[in-house]
């Protein structure tokens, strides 16, 4: 009996594998693409890339990026076409714009706030 249960665990818990990871052929479109991955932000995990991420999401993102350069996209096109679709969330590094000003130049003013009121308060 130890030994039947011991040969279901095997199938129990090879149910739960994770899919090979799924390669490009040329090598050096595989660095291509990784190097794309790593630079785009799972959009259901807590800052992480969908380089080392798990979830589906992230593989659905990963097979999209060598589907695209596969069809002979180039880096920064692929970025643009995710970005258009998930926004600069999506990216790890956003574009500077009117809109995001505030991230950029707050922690400049708060500094500058925080240096004024410690040598005003002596």
């Amino acid at each position: 009996m130890k030994y039947f249960i011991f040969l279901l665990s095997f199938f129990y818990f090879d149910s739960f594998a994770i899919e090979p990871y799924e390669k490009l052929k040329d090598e050096n479109l595989e660095k291509v693409a990784i190097e794309i991955s790593k630079q785009l932000r799972c959009l259901v995990c807590q800052n992480e890339d969908i380089h080392n991420s798990n979830a589906d999401i992230a593989k659905d993102l990963r097979m999209l990026v060598r589907k695209k350069l596969l069809a002979g996209q180039t880096k920064k096109e692929i970025l643009n076409y995710v970005h258009d679709r998930y926004g600069d969330f999506v990216l790890f590094s956003p574009p500077f714009k009117f809109q995001n000003l505030g991230l950029w130049i707050m922690p400049l003013g708060f500094f500058i706030v925080l240096t004024f009121y410690f040598f005003r308060k002596n």
